[in-house]
C-alpha cells in the first residue's frame, strides 16, 4: 500500500560489535561461571561458554532503540500506529532490521455535500406524556408491607427457603427472610412463577429443574425447594395531589398541567437530541460510503486497542475489570476485540472524512473561538483553564475539535 513505508538499516563491523558489548554488559549480570564472581565473567570466557549467539537478541533490541529516529526520518512520514520491526539478518559480523511505517492513507472525498437526508420531525404525544408521569409516579413508589391478599407479580416477597438435589441439601441454596422480587428473574426458571398467590407463613415445595446452561454439576438436575413467605411488600405510588408536587420539587410545576408541560419540554429536548444523533450518523454513514480509502489492518488493531482501553476505564469506574466482564458475560478477549472492529473502522473513516474535509474547505479557526471554547468547556466541567488542557493535550486539541465540528456543519449544508 502506498501509505507503508520500509526502511533497512544494517550494523556491522566496529558498530555492530559496539551494540554486541552493550548486549554483553547486560547479559553478564546474571552469569556464574565457575572461577569467577557472578557479573565479572571476561567477554572471551563468557563467549566460550555460552556462545556469542547469546547475545544477538539483546545487541539487536539496542540497536532498534539507536536507529529508531533515523529511520523515521529516512520515511520521513507522519505515524498513525506504532511501526512494526523485524529482523532480518543477525550474525557475529552483522546485524539488519526493517522498520515498517504507517502513515495516514489517501482519501478520495466522494459527495459530502446536499446528500439528501432530512431530518426526522419532532412530535411529543400524549399518551408519551401521561407514559412519563406514571413513570415518575413509580419512581416516586413507597413500599409498604402487603396486609392483605398474596404474592403477585411485581411484589417482593420475604421468603425462607431451602433446596434440596438428590436428597442433599444444596450448597448455597438456602436462606432467610431473602426479599426477592417477583419478576426480577434472580431465581432459576419456575421459582418465581411458583410464589405468585402464595399468603404470608404459606410453606410450598417447589419441583424444579436447573436450566441446561447452568452450573456443570447442577445442570439439568432436579431440584425441590421448600419456600415459607414471611413477609409481603408493594410499591404503592403517590396520588396526584399537592403533596405529589411539593414532593416533586420541581421550579415552577404546582399542579397536573405545568407538570404536563414541563414533561413535554423535557421529551422534546429529549428527542430533538435523538433526532440530530440520528440525522448526523446518517449524513457520515452516506458521506463515508462515497469516500475512498484502503484502511490497513495495522491502523484499525491500534483503533481498537484504543476502544478496549476506553472500555476498560469505564468498567474501572464500576469497580469491574475487563477480564471479570468477560468472565461474567462467558467472552473472550478475542470474540470481544472482533465484536469492536466494525465500530472501529466507522470511527476510522469519519475521523478520515472529516480531516479531509478541513483540508479540501480550508477550514481555521480564530485564537479568539479557541479561546472562548476553552472558557466555556473549563468552566462546564468545573475546571481551571489550564487543567482542563493539560487533560486534554493542550489547545491543538481544541483547535482540532472546533474544525471538526466546523467540518460537520458543512456536512449538514443542503
Amino acid at each position: 500500500m502506498k501509505n507503508v513505508k520500509e526502511v533497512e538499516i544494517e550494523v556491522k563491523g566496529k558498530e555492530w560489535e559496539s551494540f554486541l558489548d552493550k548486549a554483553y554488559t547486560k547479559k553478564k549480570k546474571d552469569i556464574k561461571v565457575d572461577g569467577f564472581r557472578k557479573g565479572s565473567v571476561p567477554k572471551d570466557i563468557f563467549i566460550k561458554k555460552v556462545g556469542i549467539e547469546a547475545l544477538f537478541m539483546d545487541a539487536c533490541d539496542e540497536v532498534i532503540q539507536s536507529k529508531y529516529k533515523d529511520a523515521l526520518d529516512e520515511a520521513n512520514v507522519e505515524l498513525v500506529c506504532e511501526p512494526n520491526v523485524s529482523i532480518e539478518h543477525v550474525d557475529a559480523k552483522s546485524c539488519k532490521v526493517k522498520f515498517t511505517f504507517i502513515s495516514k492513507p489517501e482519501v478520495k472525498l466522494g459527495e459530502y455535500k446536499k446528500l439528501g437526508i432530512k431530518r426526522d420531525k419532532v412530535k411529543v404525544t400524549d399518551e408519551e406524556i401521561e407514559h412519563q408521569i406514571e413513570h415518575i409516579r413509580e419512581h416516586m413508589a413507597e413500599v409498604v408491607i402487603k396486609e392483605n391478599g398474596s404474592v403477585s407479580e411485581g411484589n417482593t416477597a420475604v421468603i425462607d427457603f431451602e433446596g434440596v438435589v438428590d436428597g442433599k441439601k444444596l450448597d448455597g441454596g438456602s436462606g432467610a427472610n431473602y426479599p426477592l422480587e417477583i419478576g426480577s428473574h434472580t431465581f432459576i426458571p419456575g421459582f418465581e412463577e411458583g410464589l405468585v398467590g402464595m399468603k404470608v407463613n404459606e410453606t410450598k415445595e417447589l419441583n424444579l429443574t436447573f436450566p441446561e446452561d447452568y452450573v456443570q454439576d447442577l445442570k439439568g438436575k432436579k431440584v425441590t425447594f421448600t419456600v415459607t413467605v414471611r413477609e409481603i411488600k408493594e410499591r404503592v405510588k403517590p396520588e396526584i395531589n399537592e403533596d405529589f408536587f411539593e414532593d416533586l420539587g420541581i421550579e415552577g410545576v404546582k399542579d397536573l398541567e405545568t407538570l404536563k408541560n414541563h414533561v413535554k419540554d423535557e421529551l422534546t429536548q429529549q428527542k430533538e437530541h435523538e433526532a440530530e444523533e440520528k440525522y448526523l450518523d446518517e449524513l457520515l454513514h452516506k458521506a463515508t460510503d462515497n469516500m475512498t480509502v484502503d484502511i490497513n489492518n495495522e491502523i484499525i488493531d491500534t483503533e481498537v486497542d484504543r476502544m478496549m482501553k476506553q472500555y476498560e476505564q469505564e468498567l474501572s469506574m464500576q469497580g469491574v475489570t475487563l477480564q471479570q466482564y468477560l468472565s461474567l458475560t462467558g467472552g473472550k478477549i478475542e470474540d470481544f476485540k472482533t465484536m469492536l472492529k466494525p465500530q472501529a473502522i466507522a470511527r476510522i473513516k469519519t475521523r478520515y472524512l472529516l480531516e479531509e474535509i478541513i483540508k479540501v474547505e480550508n477550514i481555521t479557526v480564530t485564537k479568539e473561538s479557541i479561546k472562548e471554547e476553552i472558557k466555556k468547556v473549563s468552566e462546564q466541567y468545573n475546571m481551571k483553564e489550564e487543567e482542563f488542557l493539560s487533560a486534554i493535550g493542550g489547545e491543538e486539541m481544541v483547535e482540532y475539535d472546533l474544525k471538526m465540528k466546523a467540518a460537520l456543519e458543512v456536512i449538514k449544508q443542503g
